[in-house]
Order: C-alpha cells, then sequence, then structure tokens
C-alpha cells in the first residue's frame, strides 16, 4: 500500500506530535518524581524535626482514633501508639505499668470532646503511670488542612527537665514569700517609724509606729494623705530629700527635730535609695541617747571640773593617746604651756616635751623606756610608778587604763609629803624623848582602852613592868595591876573612870589617889583630838606638903594683916584727938584770942593749919582704905548730881592749878545723871584722881575731865599729858599697902590715893580703869551706875 504525499506529512506530522507529547509526559513526570521525592525528603525532614522536638502532636479525631509518633508512645510507657484515646490508659490494656491513669485518660477524653465541639482550647499536666516524667497538655481545634471533620490537635511537652527547677522555683517562692511576710510582720512590729517611697517620692508603705507617730487612723489613710513625720528642715520637706537620695544613688542620714504625741522628740533619719524602685526610709527616736550623751558631757564637765581642782596632777587621753584634759597641777608639774594645751600633743610627745623640761627619770635608753610607757594604754591592770626627778621632785604616778582604749594619768607631788613625812619621824622621836623627859607621867589609851603610849615615869609612879607595858593592855588589867599598890584598893575605880570619860564620853575628869607608900598622886584624863584618850599623873606628894605648910603661913599672915588693919584703925583714930586739938588752938590763935600776932607768927600759924588739914585728910584716907579692906566700910547713900560734884572738885583746885602753871578743861553734860552714893567719899575718890593727874603734868601741861552717861552708866574720864607709866610702874601705883617679900612687915608704894579711890568706887558698884604708856600720858576712866 502506497500513501499519498500528503498522508506521508500528516502522517509525519503526527508522529512528530506523538514524540513531542511522548518527551513532554516524560519530563513532567520526571518533575512529578523530583517534587514527590522532595516532598518526601521535606516530610522526612519535619518527621525528624517533630521527632527532635519538645513538643509531640496528638490528633484526635471524631471518632476516638489518635495518630502520634512513636516517640510518644515512649514518653507514655507504651510499646506503640494505640488506635484511640481511651486505650491510652495502658493498665486497662495489658494490665502493665505504662499509659496514664484511667482518672487522665477520663479528664483528657472530656476536653477534647469540648475543644471538638467548642473549639475551646485547654491545657493539662500528666503524669504517665510508674513515671517520674512531667507531661504538659495543650489542645486546641486541629486545623482542616491538617485533619478536616474537626479533629483536636494535642501538643505534649515532656518538662520533667524543668519540674525540679519549677519545685526549687516553688519552693523558692513561698519561702520568699514566708520570709517577706516575717519581714513585712518585722517591719510593721518595728518600734520605730519606717516607710518606702516609690520613685516619684511619694509614699508607698508606712509601718504603724509611722501611723502612731503622725496620729493617723491607719497606714492607708497616711499613704493616701501623704502625711509627713519630718518637718520641713532648711526649706527641704522630707519627699525633697529622699529625691536627694535617689539621684545620688546614696544613703542620707541626718538628725532632726519632730513631734510625737505632743513631745519634741530628737530623731535620727535615714533615706535608703533601692535603685530604680524607690527609696526606704526610718526613723530612730534619740531623743533618750540625746539625753544620755547631754548627761554625759554635763557628767565629764563636771569630773574635770572636779578634777581642776585636785591637788594632784590629772590626764585624759583617749584611744589615739591624744591628750584631751590636763588639769593645773598636771600642767605645772610636766610644764605645759597654754599654747601648747591649744594643740594637745601625744602622749609620746609629751614624754618627749617633758623629757626636754627634765620632768622624767633619767633612763639610758629613752625611747625604749618610752616605748613600755606607751604599753600602759594596753594594760589589763592599773599601773604605778615613783619618780625621781634630777631637781629633788619625788612623783608618784599611777596609769589606768579605760575600757574605750584611753587612759587617765595621776601625778601626785610627793616631795612635801616625804619631806613631812622624815619630819614626822623626827617629830616622833622627838615626842617619845619628850615624853620620857617630862616631870609628870602619861599614858594614851585608845578607845577601847588599850595603853597605846606612855612614857617612863608613868611605870615608875606606878610601879609597874616594862614587860607588862610592851603588851599594851587594857585599861582594865591595868587597873588591876595599879589596884595592888593603893592605899585603898576601891579607889582604883576613879582612875578608870577618868579614862574611859576621855575616851568614851569625850570629857575631861580627874581625882587624886593615895599609894600604900604615903605617896599621893593627881590624876587626869583628857579628850585628844584623834579620839583617844590623855591620862597624866603627877606625883604630888611634896607639893601637898608645901601646901600645907602654905596654907599655915597664910593663916599667919592673914592674922598679921588683920592685925595691921586693927592697928592702922586704932592709929588713925589715938590721932585724929591730938590733932584735933593742934587744929582748934592754931584756929583760936590765928582768930586773935591769944593776942596779936606778928605776921611771922600768922604765917606759922597757918602752916599749922595746913599741915593739920593734910594730915586730918592723910588720917581719913588710911581709916577709909583699913575699913574697905576689912569689908566695914560705912556709905551714907543719897543721890545726887555727879556732874555740879566734879565742878566743885575742880573749883576747890583752881588756887593750886594756877599755881602749878595748868591747864584744866571740864566737858561734860546732864546725859551723866544721878547716882546714888556717899556723896564725901565720892568726891573724895575722884579728888584723888584729879590730884594724881596734877601731880603728873608738868608746868604748862594739860588736864582733861569728861563727865557723860554711856549705856546707862556715868562715865569720868580723867586724862593728863604728862610723861605716863609703863605697865610695871601703872601696876604698882594700884597696889597700895601690901605685904612685904619676907613676910614680916607692910610697905607703902606710890602713895594711898590711887588704892583708896579704886577701893571707895568698887564699894559703889562701880570700876576704875587706868591707861598709861610712857611718853604720852596717863587717862583714868570711872564707870559708876
Amino acid at each position: 500500500m502506497t500513501f499519498s504525499p500528503l498522508a506521508m506529512v500528516l502522517l509525519g506530522l503526527l508522529l512528530a506530535a506523538w514524540t513531542l507529547a511522548a518527551a513532554w509526559s516524560i519530563g513532567a513526570a520526571r518533575r512529578r518524581e523530583r517534587k514527590a521525592e522532595a516532598g518526601q525528603r521535606q516530610a522526612r525532614r519535619l518527621a525528624r524535626m517533630v521527632d527532635e522536638s519538645p513538643a509531640l502532636p496528638l490528633l484526635v479525631r471524631v471518632d476516638g482514633r489518635i495518630e502520634a509518633p512513636q516517640r510518644l508512645a515512649n514518653w507514655l510507657g507504651l510499646d506503640s501508639v494505640p488506635q484511640f484515646l481511651t486505650e491510652l490508659d495502658g493498665g486497662r490494656i495489658d494490665g502493665g505499668g505504662g499509659g496514664l491513669t484511667q482518672d487522665q485518660v477520663e479528664q483528657l477524653g472530656e476536653e477534647v470532646r469540648r475543644c471538638q465541639r467548642t473549639a475551646t482550647p485547654f491545657r493539662m499536666v500528666v503524669t504517665p503511670r510508674g513515671s517520674t516524667r512531667s507531661l504538659a497538655l495543650r489542645g486546641h481545634l486541629a486545623d482542616p488542612q491538617v485533619s478536616p471533620g474537626g479533629a483536636a490537635l494535642v501538643w505534649v511537652f515532656d518538662f520533667s527537665d524543668s519540674e525540679s527547677e519549677l519545685v526549687q522555683l516553688r519552693d523558692d517562692a513561698a519561702r520568699a514569700r514566708s520570709d517577706f511576710g516575717a519581714l513585712v510582720g518585722i517591719i510593721e512590729a518595728a518600734p520605730m517609724p519606717m516607710w518606702f517611697r516609690g520613685p516619684d517620692g511619694d509614699l508607698q508603705l508606712v509601718n504603724q509606729a509611722y501611723v502612731a507617730a503622725v496620729g493617723g487612723e491607719d497606714a492607708r489613710q497616711v499613704v493616701t494623705d501623704g502625711t509627713e513625720l519630718i518637718e520641713s528642715v532648711d526649706g527641704l520637706t522630707a519627699r525633697q530629700v529622699a529625691l536627694q537620695a535617689a539621684g545620688k544613688q546614696l544613703p542620707i542620714e541626718r538628725m532632726v527635730s519632730a513631734t510625737i504625741d505632743g513631745t519634741r522628740r530628737a530623731l535620727r533619719v535615714s533615706d535608703l535609695p533601692l535603685g530604680q524602685e524607690g527609696v526606704a526610709g526610718y526613723a530612730v527616736d534619740v531623743e533618750e541617747m540625746e539625753e544620755l550623751a547631754r548627761a554625759l558631757k554635763a557628767f565629764g564637765d563636771a569630773q574635770r571640773a572636779t578634777l581642776s581642782q585636785l591637788s594632784a596632777g590629772v590626764a585624759q587621753f583617749d584611744a589615739k593617746r591624744q591628750l584631751t584634759f590636763a588639769n593645773a597641777p598636771f600642767q605645772r608639774l610636766f610644764a605645759l604651756s597654754p599654747a601648747m594645751m591649744l594643740n594637745p600633743p601625744q602622749f609620746e610627745r609629751l614624754l618627749d616635751h617633758a623629757r626636754d623640761a627634765g620632768r622624767v627619770p633619767e633612763a639610758r635608753d629613752f625611747p625604749a623606756w618610752r616605748r613600755e610607757r606607751a604599753d600602759w594604754f594596753t594594760a589589763s591592770s592599773a599601773q604605778e610608778e615613783a619618780w625621781m626627778l634630777a631637781d629633788g621632785t619625788h612623783l608618784r604616778l599611777v596609769a589606768q587604763p579605760l575600757p574605750d582604749g584611753g587612759l587617765t594619768l595621776i601625778a601626785e607631788d610627793r616631795t612635801e609629803q616625804l619631806q613631812l613625812s622624815a619630819a614626822r619621824d623626827t617629830l616622833l622621836r622627838t615626842r617619845t624623848a619628850t615624853f620620857d623627859s617630862l616631870f609628870e607621867s602619861v599614858a594614851v589609851f585608845a578607845p577601847d582602852g588599850r595603853l597605846q603610849l606612855w612614857n617612863r615615869r608613868f611605870a615608875a609612879d606606878w610601879g609597874l613592868d616594862d614587860a607588862f607595858l610592851d603588851q599594851h593592855p587594857r585599861i582594865e588589867s591595868l587597873l588591876e595591876q595599879i589596884a595592888k599598890r593603893l592605899a585603898r584598893p576601891q579607889r582604883i575605880k576613879a582612875v578608870g573612870d577618868a579614862v574611859r570619860g576621855a575616851t568614851l564620853e569625850r570629857k575631861q575628869t580627874g581625882g587624886r589617889a593615895l599609894l600604900s607608900d604615903g605617896r599621893t598622886l593627881e590624876f587626869a584624863g583628857v579628850p585628844l583630838p584623834d579620839g583617844n584618850g590623855l591620862l597624866t599623873v603627877l606625883d604630888i606628894s611634896d607639893s601637898e606638903k608645901a601646901a600645907e605648910a602654905l596654907k599655915q603661913r597664910a593663916a599667919a599672915l592673914e592674922e598679921a594683916d588683920a592685925m595691921k588693919t586693927r592697928f592702922l584703925a586704932n592709929m588713925s583714930y589715938e590721932f585724929r584727938t591730938p590733932l584735933t586739938s593742934i587744929g582748934g588752938f592754931a584756929e583760936l590763935l590765928q582768930a586773935g584770942l591769944g593776942g596779936d600776932l606778928s605776921d611771922s607768927g600768922k604765917e606759922y600759924v597757918s602752916a599749922i593749919l595746913q599741915s593739920v588739914e593734910r594730915l586730918g585728910e592723910q588720917i581719913e584716907t588710911v581709916l577709909d582704905l583699913s575699913q574697905s579692906e576689912a569689908g566695914m566700910l560705912p556709905l551714907a547713900r543719897e543721890e545726887f548730881e555727879l556732874l555740879p560734884l566734879v565742878k566743885g572738885l575742880i573749883d576747890d583746885r583752881s588756887t593750886r592749878l594756877a599755881e602749878a602753871g595748868l591747864t584744866l578743861d571740864l566737858r561734860g553734860d546732864k546725859s551723866a545723871g544721878r547716882i546714888n552714893g556717899d556723896r564725901r567719899r565720892m568726891a573724895r575718890a575722884i579728888g584723888h584722881l584729879i590730884d594724881n593727874a596734877m601731880a603728873a603734868t608738868p608746868h604748862g601741861g594739860r588736864v582733861l575731865v569728861e563727865v557723860s552717861g554711856h549705856k546707862g552708866k556715868a562715865r569720868v574720864v580723867i586724862s593728863d599729858n604728862g610723861a605716863g607709866m609703863d605697865a610695871a610702874t601703872l601696876a604698882r601705883a594700884v597696889e597700895g599697902i601690901k605685904v612685904t617679900a619676907d613676910g614680916k612687915g607692910v610697905e607703902r608704894r606710890q602713895g594711898l590715893g590711887l588704892p583708896l579711890a579704886r577701893q571707895l568706887i568698887e564699894a559703889h558698884g562701880g570700876t576704875l580703869e587706868l591707861h598709861s604708856e610712857a611718853g604720852q600720858g596717863t587717862a583714868a576712866i570711872v564707870e559708876l551706875p
């Protein structure tokens, strides 16, 4: 069969088309094959990624069938993935120990069905039976492209490794919450106000102490109102100070005052920045500490004021060994100048300065010596030393280390004390020698009655053995020994009473004791200032004999004096009778009854009358003096003015004053008043005083008589500007008549005027005082009631 060319062409075109179609089909198949291989590789890669993924998928279809990788079966402890969800309960399938528990399977089935119906995601945590693995399940409705028909896709996470961390975190969180609660409780229970501010400086938390301090109702109200405890200081509020602390990230501490419960209190406020969180703060009431600090300062000031009054040198050093205080004696002892005290030195430098001033002992190795003294600061007890300085000064140093590391140094200048001690030893030896040299015996008893000191004569007077006295016996034992030597032993009680009175009752008593050998001892107990008692004993045997002789002689003298008084009185009366006759006949001759007298005869008669008058006055004086000494002077008492009496006496002596060239001034007023006494004898007494002043005043001299009243008494002062008298002469002037030294007669001194004047004035209850000085004159002062 033959084909036409057109048929051949068409056949060729068809074959060509078939060939092209076959080639394209082969190419397309190869492309699909390569794509399928790429898909398989991607599927294997995705399956591998799922196997390596920490989360495994579990696809649960509507009919309960499940799809999951074998790895999930391994997590659940199953040999293979079951077909249905309910078969995850491994115990129901094979009675083994794998799979989930029945409760977990039922809960998971319920959650899956709810998710399939409502598309509600869920979460669960399960632990396979017999395993410590912890699995987290997170389910949601599967994408239709994954599984159409409303399947649920559950992702299973194995967080077993994180579980221990979670447990630890839970424990840590629980512990943190407990610690935080305890901390909050502590802060809330703290007695000091505490607070917390946010980054903006506003209050966010306060404790109960803060609420109580500001008087708020509760913490929330205080925070809401922003009630501040601390007032503004220097224009800065508490919030501004807290913001400054936060800005600098440095704590700020300050002392402020605040009103708490109506009382101003001193607070130490601290603001503590807490990074970006805010600022914490607290306030400590230091009012009591401030009070204690003020009290301590006052105590220190008082202590230093007291130390400044001590005679011993006292210095104080702090823990840095810096001199902080030195009283004036210490500065003087160590030659510290005021300029040096402005910058107080350290202990070592002080020793250097003292060495330069020669106020420390000489030391061969001074640095080593100084280091040893520096160890005083760390000594466990007080250290004491005696320093002998080059100038002979003796210092006693006591170094007392202080608990705070400081040191108190006491320097006492014992130079004078040692000198006094040496002098005391000398005095004790002198006292012992003096005691033994005393004419009388002495003994010193303590308050308990024990004999302490005695001299040799004490043992000799009482006849006591030295060995017995060396035992320092008590008074009871001593009295037993003394009683044996008394003529009347019962009299020993008086000696014991004298000792007890001096030591216990602190009074002086005495007495006499007659010894069996005839001697008489006079004793006395005298209290001493130190509480002891002194017993003095004197042998008065010879004195008793002399006293008896003196008594007999005194009696004889008194009898002789009485005879003298009687003799003078009798002689005065005997002289008066012929003297009266002589005066009477002289007056007759002067009157011319015996005839006319010549001029010479008249002078003789006048001289006789003057002599009779003076002799009569002397007789009256002797008579009054003798009667006064005998206590029998009669006084004719009457009231009279003293000033006119004295004026009349001066007028009677005007002629004699003119003849002697004397000036007599009378000063007085009526304040002298009236006195009650014998006018004639008072005139005689004052007249004698005026006469004595006239006699003692040289030609051209001056006598002053002053009459006045003074303190209810009349006073007459008679003074002159004569030669005056010394003390011995003045004493003799008022003695008058007295027994001679040999006791066999009487003698007359300085006339009878002054003795008689004194006797008459004293008879009137008055007093006479004489004041005289050689070259200055004499003054007689009479005072009368």
